[in-house]
């Protein structure tokens, strides 16, 4: 068993969510920053989908009551174990009764905490996720919870001692395809759209990056019937303002969507943190 001590502002147990339920109303969800949950699962020997702890702005403690295997992956942010400080993105050792706490990222937003035989919590429709927008899978972790893990035999070997991680970027560049409704929006609107930079909004979640900036004209009035929607939508309500959707995110919606994120760059959105500027480029 892990032992919540101290969750942080918010942490949940994801996985690589719900794919191919969209038609029944049930939304993909997972790890926000899938590359990170993957890389954190491949350094303690697990399979890239077992189930990890997603933190928000770090702030952790973790008390474990069996030896164990852990890695920290995703934004970048102080680890210690009983004290003593360990890097991200390199699996570390956990004694029976230690603690693993985290700081605040220095940058980013997300990080993920894996350990070695995977968070076994009970699975709802085939996922170990939790879900905030349509209250699937686990709650949001809390105080006083405990986590099961799964045994650590028949497991990949860890083999790794560190990976290597890009350097943060101050203002990222997330590439997008145009349409599919690019005909309900000027022309100017998608130049606008990749020429200035948008500043992220706090008002943002797993749902979606609600952002800043040059409101995107429109070239109809009224509104679509809803439609179906994926992850990386950027959908524009009448704000003119962009939202780009993320993990938990509606499996339809009626406004808009003037381009869609590359998915090389969906994880990179979910690290977006609240008022860190950010561009797009077709």
């Amino acid at each position: 068993m892990i032992e919540v001590v101290r969750p942080g502002p918010l942490a949940t147990v994801q996985d690589l969510g719900r794919p191919g339920l969209a038609h029944l109303g049930v939304p993909h969800s997972g790890a926000a920053d899938e590359r990170a949950l993957r890389l954190a699962n491949r350094l303690v020997g697990n399979p890239e989908g077992a189930a990890c702890v997603e933190f928000t702005f770090g702030g952790g403690l973790l008390r474990f009551h069996k030896d164990a295997w852990v890695a920290v992956t995703g934004a970048p942010l102080p680890v210690r174990i009983d004290g003593r400080a360990h890097g991200t993105n390199a699996p570390c050792h956990v004694r029976r009764s230690g603690v693993v706490e985290l700081g605040t990222p220095t940058s980013g937003l997300r990080s993920y905490l894996a350990v070695r035989g995977g968070i076994t919590v009970d699975r709802v429709l085939g996922s170990r996720s939790t879900d905030l927008l349509s209250g699937l899978g686990p709650a949001p972790l809390a105080p006083g919870d405990r986590l099961p893990t799964g045994p650590m035999s028949g497991l990949g070997s860890i083999t790794v001692d560190v990976a290597p991680a890009p350097s943060p970027i101050d203002t990222p560049v997330l590439r997008v395809l145009p349409g599919p409704r690019g005909d309900w929006f000027t022309e100017d609107a998608m130049a606008a759209l990749t020429s200035a930079p948008y500043r992220v909004s706090p008002e943002g979640n797993r749902v979606g990056v609600r952002l800043d900036g040059p409101p995107l004209a429109r070239a109809r009035d009224g509104e679509l019937g809803s439609e179906g929607m994926v992850t990386g939508s950027i959908q524009v309500p009448p704000s003119g303002l962009p939202i780009i959707f993320l993990a938990d995110h509606p499996t339809t919606g009626g406004y808009p969507v003037i381009a869609v994120l590359a998915s090389a760059s969906v994880p990179d959105a979910a690290q977006l943190r609240p008022g860190q500027r950010v561009r797009f480029r077709r």
